[in-house]
């Protein structure tokens, strides 16, 4: 396939993937480094498989169709399935966005920056973005964004070098069976679906309209093109989480993960006076993209479910945001920290309506064409859901 026709296409997964390492997933995968060691490399790795094919069907749905999946679930079952499927994810999302925020708070406190002037900035840039309904823009500043924290994250780890740990560890405690599960949950989450399908669906559509590309190719080549974004987003993803899994290796018992000072202290002691602000920067970067992403992904797959248009979602966004940077500024991160490890286990539960429904649209035919779901496709597909699931199951018995 050519570089060009790659990159007309770019952004959506590649987005959604990048939005996936958000500051949740950053500091549970932290915690998994201090507790494990390098010894859930292995595990993180393996996630890659079930995170391409469950979000490759997001954006092959998309790309066919040109639909969200809102959209799609609500005209092909009922408005009050399309709702039943939206609400928990933006009741989760509220809780997320607070995190997001204490994500950035602990962040501009590694590089100097006062939290009391940090968090009405992002929360400002945050919603001029969102509500300006610009995607190309949007795109762009966020692609940069991802740019910048992988630097950032991969200098914290250049700055603490690498350890001498086995990749390979497990063990039947529950302790580390609910460490499963909250990388499992970090790895797919319900916002994920919504954005990447509706992403994907404007993108394809705003190409269709400026009318630059052979009308017989679009839909094929968007599917070829999404789906080599996709494993490249994957594989960055997963690769982001070692590198901050081995970041915070053989730290132990020493971090709590709670407050700013705690993280600089211990990434001063074990990797170097640059760590903290390096770390910071990642952790600010990673959660203002995923602050952005999960926005539009909430909002929109709210939209579309109730059936409206997603240029009516910017009260939404405000809805759901200014909540949480209140919380973020009032509660200890401390508690917003410790909560999100088991918000990353509920994911996995909430996860599972709109997955079936995605799974079942997507082989269906009549809305997908040649490029609906095939037999070992499918097999493939329910048994990635079936893992992540299964993850969720063996935290809570």
């Amino acid at each position: 396939m050519k570089i060009g026709r790659l990159l007309k296409f770019f952004g959506p997964a590649w987005l959604v993937m990048i939005a996936d390492v958000d500051a949740s997933s950053v500091l549970g995968a932290a915690e998994t480094g201090a507790m494990f060691n390098y010894g859930l490399i292995w595990f993180l790795l393996l996630l890659t498989i079930p995170l391409y094919f469950i979000q490759e069907t997001s954006g092959r749905i998309g790309a066919v169709t040109e639909e969200g999946l809102g959209v799609l679930i609500r005209n092909r079952y009922s408005p009050i399935t399309a709702k039943v499927m939206a609400f928990p994810m933006v009741v989760t999302d509220m809780v997320t966005y607070a995190v997001e925020y204490a994500g950035i708070a602990i962040g501009s406190e590694l590089i100097g920056l006062p939290v009391i002037l940090s968090l009405p900035f992002f929360f400002v840039v945050h919603i001029l973005i969102v509500s300006r309904r610009k995607l190309k823009i949007t795109e762009i500043v966020l692609v940069a964004v991802s740019s910048l924290l992988i630097v950032a994250f991969l200098g914290s780890l250049a700055e603490r070098g690498i350890m001498d740990f086995s990749p390979v560890y497990f063990s039947p405690s529950p302790g580390f069976l609910f460490m499963l599960a909250v990388n499992a949950g970090a790895v797919v989450m319900p916002f994920m679906l919504f954005f990447q399908s509706s992403a994907t669906a404007s993108k394809v559509s705003g190409i269709r309209a400026e009318k630059t590309f052979p009308e017989k190719d679009l839909a094929g080549v968007a599917v070829r093109s999404m789906r080599v974004e996709t494993f490249a987003g994957a594989l960055v993803s997963e690769l982001l989480m070692i590198i901050i899994v081995m970041t915070f290796s053989g730290i132990g018992s020493h971090i709590g993960f709670v407050t700013a000072n705690e993280l600089s202290m211990v990434l001063s002691t074990f990797a170097g006076s640059l760590a903290p602000y390096l770390f910071g920067v990642g952790l600010i970067g990673s959660a203002f993209l995923a602050l952005v992403v999960i926005s539009l992904g909430s909002a929109w797959g709210f939209v579309e479910a109730i059936g409206r248009s997603r240029d009516k979602a910017t009260p939404i966004y405000i809805l759901e945001s200014l909540p949480a940077v209140i919380v973020a500024m009032l509660v200890p991160s401390g508690m917003l920290i410790n909560i999100v490890l088991y918000l990353l286990v509920v994911f996995v539960f909430v996860l599972l309506g709109p997955a079936v429904l995605m799974g079942i649209i997507a082989r269906d035919r009549k809305i997908m064409g040649s490029e609906a779901t095939s037999l070992r496709g499918q097999v493939i597909y329910w048994l990635n859901v079936a893992v992540i699931l299964s993850f969720g199951f063996a935290a809570i018995l």
